[in-house]
């Protein structure tokens, strides 16, 4: 099996947590060995959402690495409630480009073998934590998609149509991707 990390990326509350224990259920049934990594935001310790700043941003941007890290050596497969980039879109929004830090998730971005998408469907719903302003909300997701596009990155981008079928879409994606090379005939 080959090793493979995976992050949903989006704008808050468009259920990127729930299709990450969803996919990390239906592959746990194949008895493939993974982890979760947790969206960071919501332990950080310093403002976020609308009032975030550069050392939030920061502390978000680089606890995510870390604990990634942490994952990615202890299991062969990585599932990731956001990426770098999602955190970094935040940090855009609040205090524009950091060149040292744009080194870096330029960087990052490179260790994810699958970026998938997550669409706004439904209306916000409050959490306790994330923003419920839907225009902050659509504007995330329209620098993600931004920042996407400029950087030449590839997203597996779910259907809003089809939600019923984004699981069974992600672990075929992921199925195909673990599974051992084919070997030439002859």
């Amino acid at each position: 099996m080959n090793d493979l990390k995976l992050a949903f990326i989006g704008t808050h509350g468009v259920g990127k947590t729930t299709l990450c224990y969803g996919v990390a259920a239906r592959l746990k049934a194949r008895d493939v060995v993974l982890d979760i990594v947790h969206e960071v935001a919501r332990r950080c310790p310093l403002p976020i959402n609308q009032d975030t700043n550069l050392a939030a941003q920061s502390w978000i941007l680089h606890t995510q690495i870390a604990d990634e890290l942490v994952a990615a050596a202890r299991h062969p497969v990585v599932l990731c409630d956001r990426s770098v980039l999602d955190n970094y879109v935040y940090l855009l929004l609040a205090a524009g480009r950091q060149p040292d830090l744009e080194a870096l998730v330029d960087g990052w971005l490179g260790t994810y073998e699958l970026l998938v998408h997550v669409p706004i469907v439904d209306p916000l719903q409050a959490d306790g934590t994330r923003a419920t302003d839907p225009a902050f909300q659509e504007a995330v997701d329209r620098r993600l998609l931004r920042e996407l596009q400029e950087r030449g990155l590839e997203a597996l981008r779910l259907d809003p149509a089809h939600r019923s079928g984004w699981i069974d879409t992600i672990v075929a994606a992921v199925t195909q991707r673990l599974a051992p090379p084919q070997l030439p005939l002859l």
